[in-house]
């Protein structure tokens, strides 16, 4: 390896640190509560080097969205491997139950986020969050239509809104087993869900 490669492998190592560390405080103590020295700390770099990465906070969140993006994208993928849509849409709701410790306590990662940076005055942050939701959107509402089921944009807002409203709650109220009682729910309503020529 050469001696110019060593510091490039380092810098991306860093970034990478400093990204991952951003989505995970900005989660757990929000935008306006986090400062660049938290997330140094948080990914072990000196806070002076955040300023060469990252030149204010706002480009801290835009990476942090960036990482909530490329996690969601990663999951679906890992979610369309599975042959049928109903059985993804399953493991989507699984998924989320399997997080109720950490949404009782912080709420949903990018839906907090997003209702945060809504309340900016600036107006372009909250738009990059709404960018996430609606990939998942458009992934869940792609598995509704391979499921041939009427109105499947329809169906995958009222199965995102159900997880953004159990979320919610479960953080509200700090009780992750709401989140359990309602992905149960969900998944009996999944279950529920027949093609129109499977009704008869």
């Amino acid at each position: 390896m050469t001696d110019s490669v060593k510091p490039r492998a380092r810098a991306a190592d860093k970034r990478r640190r400093l990204t991952t560390e951003a989505a995970r405080v900005l989660h757990e103590q929000g935008v306006e509560r986090t400062t660049l020295a938290d997330i140094a700390r948080a990914a072990d770099v000196p806070v002076g080097n955040v300023y060469y990465y990252f030149k204010t906070k706002d480009d801290l969140v835009l990476a942090a969205l960036s990482e909530h993006s490329a996690h969601l994208a990663e999951f679906t993928g890992r979610l369309d491997r599975l042959p049928d849509p109903r059985d993804r849409l399953k493991a989507l709701i699984e998924a989320w139950v399997d997080q109720r410790e950490v949404a009782a306590r912080y709420g949903c990662p990018t839906g907090t986020l997003a209702v945060e940076l809504d309340k900016r005055a600036d107006g372009t942050l909250d738009e990059e969050a709404g960018t996430v939701i609606r990939r998942l959107l458009e992934w869940t509402g792609d598995q509704f239509r391979a499921l041939d089921l009427p109105d499947p944009d329809d169906l995958a807002v009222t199965l995102i809104s159900a997880y953004q409203g159990m979320s919610l709650l479960a953080n509200a109220l700090r009780d992750p087993d709401l989140m359990t009682r309602e992905g149960t729910r969900l998944l009996g309503w999944l279950n529920s869900l027949q093609a129109p020529d499977q009704t008869a």
